[in-house]
């Protein structure tokens, strides 16, 4: 697809979920979508995560860029600042800059996320700040 832009025509991406590798070394299959690296994006950028039971995402924060998060199938729980909550399917939640989060799946089903970062923080090595350790085992 291409949109007409001053003048100039530019692509738009669309991407599958199988076009960008897993990243596994917080936990969990977490996937950046669409995203500066992908798509040239600005603004921000969208991926999903997949948990198994027991899978969590390790605690961590974003110092410039609130989170976005949606679960689409399953259910998990989110610590927020050291409280759990149950996130369901068909909820989202809005995690503010700087707050604490981890994601975990306590369940017995698998869960499968969506989430989105904005704004972008002024360099990608500032936008993650990991506040525990990282899963034993687990892989980039």
């Amino acid at each position: 697809m291409t949109i007409e832009t001053s003048g100039t025509t530019e692509a738009i991406k669309t991407l599958c979920i199988d076009d960008v590798p897993a990243n596994r070394k917080r936990g969990g299959d977490v996937r950046t979508l669409l995203s500066p690296g992908t798509v040239g994006s600005t603004a921000g950028f969208l991926g999903t995560v997949r948990l198994l039971p027991g899978e969590v995402v390790t605690e961590h924060l974003h110092p410039y860029s609130e989170e976005f998060l949606f679960c689409v199938e399953g259910e998990i729980t989110l610590r927020l600042d050291g409280q759990d909550r149950p996130v369901r399917a068909r909820e989202g939640v809005m995690i503010p800059i700087g707050v604490r989060h981890r994601v975990m799946q306590e369940g017995t089903e698998p869960a499968f996320l969506v989430f989105f970062l904005g704004p972008l923080a002024p360099e990608p090595h500032l936008g993650h700040v990991d506040t525990e350790p990282y899963p034993e085992g687990s892989t980039a």
